[in-house]
């Protein structure tokens, strides 16, 4: 039978005839010269068109990414070889390479050369680091030279395809070939090497509609395919699929068998001739350019043909060679995750079919080998054929000496002990696909049906289309994986059984109290296998994450594609491959799998005696995995990470472990997130140690004024000012009424425009020495008309109305400014708020001047708080407030003596008109001096 080779198209892009194509080695792009004189870019992935080149309006023939310098080369028919960033579409360099058609372009894979062939017969090598000098000419085809390639083995050496019939292969440093290859009747389009090591081949496409291959040792035609109806326009080697494809003006792409060069397959996608192939190294893309545009397709599986037994032996295949390795010679106690393994490779033999698939048996005593329509039953030990068939698909039993094997879609056989069963399977739709595990399961084109191996009757219809099956070790759980979605359902056999043994008819559904439901997860599965209760697998988006009832983790991301091999629970690791079989490890305690298990059934008694046994460095995985179930009091008793243990005492308000690790680790962040917390918990104390060692001067300030809290909120201005925390300073001394020192912050920073209007309203004494400041600054920046614009109230008394009135309000302010009145006095005071001061002083004083016997302390409010409240004014004493949170401390006695009241409510004046008691209401020769009768106010 035939190869089994999966060809998916990924992107076909309909433009002008496409003359030459090539891959980007790590974006996902496509690079197409055209006939038209454009070259295009397209992501292949995407199916989006991402660069368009106009490079000239003649054909561009040939085109190739130089990546290592993010360039572009074309050569066309202008003869000019032009380099652009293909990043920012700059023109790196253009220069006339030949004086006829460019036809094809080759970059060395490591040094700075191109070489390009053109229609004057020569090929020509230039060094782009000596500014794209030609430093060789090749010499010696007699017709133009359509294509050239390096020698991957050897990139000393490459090899040219001429119209003159001939191949010559050359030496760089040499003018002249090392020799001729003759043997195509008509001109030679296209010349490849062979990528493998162990044959010297060449393979070449011609007009005379052959493909033919070289030995280029012994410098004879080893095989010629016959097939193309047309010109042959390319043929090359696969790089990693043992297949050869070639390309016709007939409009197909042949698929040749590189070993038994057979043909496989003809692709035909209706774009008229086809002109040009390129392939990617390291993966299966292949692309192709026609008259119509260009298709991109990937050819086969990825995935690597490997199995891992129970045991830690991996067999691979390589080519037809088969090689193994075994865990236990790279175990090391000290590997870290996502570390390759270095594992001593040993070959095991060769096998007879290409491998596309490897699989152990349950036991591990037995591999399959699947490919090109046929399997083989190799021994795992001595790699002896045990046994072998046709068939598109082999899947085991639960019991090792059970297989099942697809020949066709009508035709599924059941072996037991390597013979055939008489009671093969009697299928009433076509099979797409079979699965093995506890049960058979058949795919059809819309539903899954799983049957029992011993009676072959249908135990039960799904109806899903799955990708792959994955049963548990003990038969009771199962994935089916989907597109974009999997299933866990767990397989009821007692319920079938009885159902069975009760005499109950079975319909095509099956029995439906066979399967029940466990969930649904809405990724896509790569690879899988079960561990117990435990799910692992890989996704699409490269992660490995398991599965634990419906709940699952991420156990770590991949930069590329890895495979999953399988869990050894004696190292309690997870062991996956990549596409090229390097072999890499993960840490997955079965006892932490076994813990979440138990806790996601609600046994907390189980959980809590398997918690001893659960790794140290997996105790913080467990803390996050209970965390996720809401167990935050239990995760915190688990967790070692400090930082996790502060985010759940702070998410369960133990605020006294959090402090505790805040002292310990001594970080502001910490310290800020502890005083947060305890501000909500009203715990005054510990927010404000929590603040101040955070530095949270902000805080800090939120927290003094709210609690009245005079004599902090004076550290705090001092300690702001120091550290230049100028808002907050400025803040604090607003409160406290030291509006001289708010203004001084105002001055310090530069901001004379707003210190001189802060003191006009606060500090009106003070604007004249303020404005003069004002003008000598702006003098400064030689804005002098800006500074001669400048009134001083001093100068201008009629610019200023109500001036000397503020300056009465100002006095009377100082002198009353440290009182304090209890927040239980504040529907009292509260309408004061409304108060026009500077109206009442000039209604009672017009002339702005006091009589200078009275005292501007014989006011009324002053009398009422001494002789009502007893309150003491000094502002040094802090003042308290209790949990209630009843008293309220007025800080500050300024006066805005601009009219419009106080400008926070902390200053009440009942009647700002009795701040001077008139004459008859008060005789001169009772007075007494200021400083005694605030003395005795004081004292009182």
């Amino acid at each position: 039978m035939g190869m089994r080779l999966e060809i998916k198209r990924k992107l076909f892009a309909r433009s002008d005839r496409v003359k030459c194509v090539d891959f980007h080695p790590t974006e996902p792009w496509l690079l197409a010269s055209l006939y038209n004189g454009n070259v295009y870019i397209w992501n292949y992935e995407t199916q989006a068109l991402v660069k368009t080149f106009e490079v000239t309006d003649v054909p561009v023939r040939a085109a190739k990414f130089i990546a290592r310098k993010n360039w572009l080369i074309t050569g066309s028919d202008d003869m000019q070889i032009r380099v652009f960033n293909y990043n920012t579409h700059e023109k790196v360099t253009t220069f006339e390479a030949h004086p006829d058609y460019i036809r094809c372009i080759a970059v060395h894979p490591t040094q700075p050369f191109v070489l390009t062939g053109s229609d004057d017969m020569t090929v020509k090598l230039w060094d782009w680091e000596k500014g794209w000098k030609n430093i060789q000419i090749f010499e010696g085809h007699t017709h133009y030279v359509m294509n050239i390639n390096f020698n991957p083995k050897d990139s000393n050496t490459f090899a040219s395809a001429c119209l003159d019939r001939t191949i010559k292969v050359w030496s760089l440093g040499s003018a002249v070939a090392n020799f001729t290859l003759e043997g195509h009747e008509k001109g030679v389009n296209w010349v490849e090497y062979y990528h493998g090591g162990e044959k010297p081949y060449l393979v070449s496409a011609a007009d005379d509609k052959l493909v033919k291959i070289w030995d280029y040792q012994n410098k004879t035609c080893v095989q010629t395919l016959e097939g193309h109806t047309q010109n042959a326009a390319f043929a090359c080697f696969h790089p990693g699929l043992p297949i050869i494809i070639s390309g016709s003006e007939d409009g197909t792409v042949k698929i040749w068998h590189s070993n038994t060069y057979r043909l496989e397959n003809t692709l035909n996608y209706g774009l008229e001739r086809a002109w040009t192939i390129a392939y990617q190294k390291g993966n299966n893309n292949v692309a192709f350019g026609y008259d119509e545009g260009a298709v991109c397709v990937k050819l086969g599986r990825e995935e690597p043909a490997v199995s891992m037994d129970n045991s830690g032996k991996i067999i691979w295949a390589k080519h037809n060679e088969i090689q193994t390795a075994n865990i236990k010679a790279g175990h090391d106690d000290n590997i870290k995750d996502g570390d390759r393994l270095p594992l001593p490779v040993k070959d095991l033999g060769s096998c007879e079919i290409y491998p596309q698939t490897l699989q152990h048996s349950p036991n591990g005593r037995f591999v399959v080998v699947c490919g090109d329509g046929e399997y083989i039953i190799y021994t795992a030990l001595a790699w002896r054929n045990k046994g072998f068939g046709n068939g598109l698909e082999f899947v085991w039993a639960l019991d090792s000496n059970e297989y099942a094997v697809r020949e066709s879609t009508t035709k599924i056989k059941l072996y037991k002990n390597f013979k055939e069963r008489p009671n093969s399977l009697k299928l009433n739709f076509t099979a797409e696909g079979i699965y093995g595990g506890t049960l058979l399961g058949v795919k059809s084109s819309s539903f899954l049906n799983l049957y029992d191996w011993e009676t072959c009757s249908v135990v039960r219809r799904i109806d899903v289309i799955p990708k792959s099956v994955h049963w548990s070790d003990i038969g009771d759980l199962v994935t089916i994986a989907c597109e974009d979605t999997f299933y866990v359902l767990r397989f009821n056999r007692q319920a079938y059984t009885q159902f069975i043994e009760s005499g109950g008819e079975v319909s095509d559904e099956g029995v439906e109290q066979a399967f029940e439901f466990v969930t649904e997860i809405s990724e896509s599965i790569k690879t899988g296998t079960w561990v117990g209760d435990c799910f692992i697998y890989t996704n699409a988006v490269n992660r490995l994450n398991y599965l634990v009832g419906a709940q699952t983790f991420t156990i770590s991301h991949f930069d590329t594609n890895m495979y999953l091999l399988g869990y050894i629970p004696k190292d309690n690791r997870i062991y996956l491959a990549d596409k090229d079989v390097n072999v890499y490890s993960y840490a997955l305690s079965l006892t932490v799998i076994e813990y979440q298990t138990a806790i996601l059934r609600n046994d907390l008694e189980t959980a809590e005696q398997l918690l001893p046994t659960v790794p140290a460095e997996q105790r913080n995985r467990i803390a996050r995995f209970l965390e996720s179930q809401d167990l935050k009091e239990l995760a915190l008793e688990v967790s070692t990470d400090i930082e996790h243990k502060f985010e759940l005492a702070v998410q369960l308000n133990k605020l006294d472990v959090a402090v505790e690790i805040a002292r310990e680790a001594d970080t502001e962040a910490k310290w800020k997130t502890v005083g947060d917390s305890a501000l909500s918990d009203w715990k005054f104390s510990l927010a404000e140690e929590c603040l101040k060692k955070a530095k949270d001067l902000s805080g800090l300030l939120l927290l003094y004024t709210s609690s009245g809290n005079a004599k902090g909120i004076r550290e705090l201005a001092e300690s702001a000012a120091t550290d230049g925390k100028n808002n907050v300073a400025f803040a604090c001394y607003l409160q406290l009424g030291q509006v001289e020192d708010c203004i001084e912050i105002l001055i310090k920073t530069d901001r004379i425009p707003e210190a001189a209007m802060f003191a006009r309203t606060y500090l009106p004494s003070q604007v004249s020495k303020i404005v003069k400041l004002w003008k000598e600054n702006l003098e400064k920046q030689n804005k002098k008309k800006a500074a001669e614009a400048l009134a001083d109230p001093a100068d201008y008394e009629n610019l200023f109305p109500d001036f000397k009135h503020a300056l009465i309000a100002e006095e009377l302010s100082k002198k009353t400014r440290n009182i304090s009145i209890p927040a239980t006095s504040y529907a009292e005071y509260k309408d004061s708020l409304d108060q026009d001061i500077i109206a009442e002083i000039k209604e009672k004083y017009p002339d702005g001047v006091l009589p200078s016997n009275l005292s501007p302390l014989h006011n009324r409010l002053v009398n009422s708080i001494a002789a009502k409240k007893n309150v003491n004014g000094d502002m040094d004493d802090e003042v308290s407030v209790d949990d209630d949170r009843d008293n309220m401390s007025l800080l500050s006695m300024e006066v805005n003596t601009t009219g419009t009241g106080s400008v926070r409510g902390d200053v009440d004046f009942d009647d700002a008109a009795s701040f001077a008691t008139s004459e008859h209401e008060r005789p001169g020769e009772n007075l007494v001096s200021e400083e005694k009768e605030m003395e005795e106010l004081v004292q009182s």
